[in-house]
């Protein structure tokens, strides 16, 4: 996608996603997750469910994966237990599929609306060690101009595992954020600016463009 806005992009993973398995028991009137990377692991028995999503990516991810009747937030967690207090009946039977030590807020506010909700960790994400070679080189080649960060986490495990001699070189890169929190924990680092998406999507990361 950002190929498809005439740059060209250098993939530099800073996270290792480890995929579960679910396997949920009982009947469930709809599915909620706040992640594309909680989708493959989603049986095909829910696949006659409403799914609602996030975003777009993960409500496309959904829809390619055959779930039929996706439904999308277009924004965060706070947008998206909105939907569901729109589009489900009171006292919903919920799956909510999300990553290992995640989605307690978007639960809790589930609950909160009077769904009944099962949780589901559907994967895992640990930091990587090391800063991706493609990111180094492109940072002492001088040729980055900006750099995407779709989650809290990613930025955390960027400004985790970024060796100290390339600081320097931030200073010709613009961080793009896809909230605030992200943001917060990329300051730090001698960035020429951090610009953050007016939606927390990954269109509105590719706006910052």
């Amino acid at each position: 996608m950002v190929a498809a806005h005439g740059f060209e992009p250098v993939i530099a993973p800073v996270m290792t996603l480890h995929q579960r398995t679910i396997a949920p028991h009982g009947k469930f009137d709809a599915v909620v997750t706040a992640s594309r990377n909680a989708v493959p692991a989603l049986p095909d028995g829910l696949k006659v469910l409403p799914l609602l999503a996030v975003g777009t990516a993960t409500a496309t991810r959904a829809r390619q994966a055959g779930f039929t009747a996706v439904m999308d937030a277009q924004g965060d967690g706070v947008a998206l237990a909105g939907l569901a207090k729109r589009r489900l009946d009171p006292g919903a039977h919920i799956l909510f599929a999300h990553g290992f030590r995640q989605g307690d807020a978007l639960a809790e506010a589930l609950a909160s609306a009077g769904f009944s909700v099962t949780r589901a960790c559907a994967y895992e994400v640990t930091p990587a060690r090391r800063m991706p070679q493609a990111a180094i080189a492109a940072l002492e080649a001088g040729t980055l101009g900006a750099a995407m960060f779709l989650s809290t986490e990613t930025a955390a495990a960027f400004v985790a595992i970024i060796p100290p001699r390339l600081h320097p070189a931030l200073a010709e890169v613009v961080a793009l954020a896809i909230g605030q929190r992200a943001a917060d924990v990329l300051a730090p680092l001698p960035w020429r600016g951090v610009h953050v998406s007016l939606k927390p999507t990954l269109d509105g990361v590719l706006a910052l463009l």
